[in-house]
């Protein structure tokens, strides 16, 4: 029995999240039946986290066990040939017996993308978030450099999922603009429910004068998710680095 990593790539438009559901159809789900189909054997694949319906992933790692015998190098073609054309498999490698997608994860960053123009372009529809009125970007980086730190998010996440603490440490929190496309880069030891949305949707209300970005480190003390800003739309929302140790690792940083 063998742990296998996949490195994966996928855009969630017509996705309900990666996490497998009764009713819907999901990112996990597909690659499940994907390897069930390849391995001849029912597969449970875990990943990296729960992305919601309509979250994209430029790099996502999930493992799972079984006994495969395809070596590790031709297992992306080999997958690929079962899987949707919104899907695929970049890498696989062996991993450690006790390696664990979620719980080996050191760090995650997400990035979200705003399409900021008077007209839109379809070819950004579903992949970034249309923001028609104009953004003052020098106030988004200051007020995206308010989430620096360990601090308490309760302010910024969705009731939703429990957790035991609400505490979390952010590395970098960074806006960047290249023509008409805004990113914002977050990177963290973990995320809650819709947190990133939700720094997103705070960062825009800055921008639009609604708060003032000086007054963020006391809204996030007050843990009064009704003091921030809105939870901005999925369509923007890309897991776009996973950090592991070993070989999964070095698979997942390539």
């Amino acid at each position: 029995m063998k742990n296998i990593a996949l490195k994966l790539r996928y855009d969630g438009t017509r996705y309900h999240g990666w996490q497998v559901q009764k009713n819907n159809v999901t990112v996990a789900e597909t690659v499940e039946d994907a390897l069930g189909k390849l391995l001849g054997e029912r597969v449970r694949v875990t990943g990296c986290g729960r992305t919601d319906a309509g979250v994209h992933a430029l790099r996502y790692c999930a493992n799972f066990h079984a006994d495969c015998t395809i070596p590790m190098e031709r297992m992306p073609l080999a997958l690929n040939s079962r899987l949707p054309g919104d899907i695929s498999c970049l890498e696989a490698v062996e991993a450690g017996e006790d390696f664990n997608a979620i719980l080996s994860c050191k760090m995650k960053e997400y990035t979200y993308r705003i399409y900021n123009a008077r007209i839109p372009d379809p070819f950004e529809r579903d992949r970034s978030y249309f923001y028609p009125a104009v953004l003052d970007v020098e106030t988004m980086k200051r007020a995206a450099a308010q989430f620096v730190g360990t601090h308490d998010f309760a302010a910024v996440r969705s009731v939703g999922t429990e957790t035991k603490t609400t505490v979390r440490t952010v590395y970098w929190c960074d806006v960047e603009s290249a023509g008409p496309v805004v990113t914002m880069r977050v990177c963290a030891d973990g995320f809650l429910y819709n947190m990133v949305r939700a720094i997103m949707g705070t960062v825009l209300y800055c921008s639009e004068g609604k708060l003032d970005y000086r007054e963020l480190p006391r809204l996030l003390k007050t843990r009064d998710r009704r003091l921030t800003g809105p939870t901005a739309p999925p369509q923007g929302l890309y897991l776009s680095r996973v950090w592991y140790d070993g070989p999964v690792g070095e698979m997942m940083a390539r």
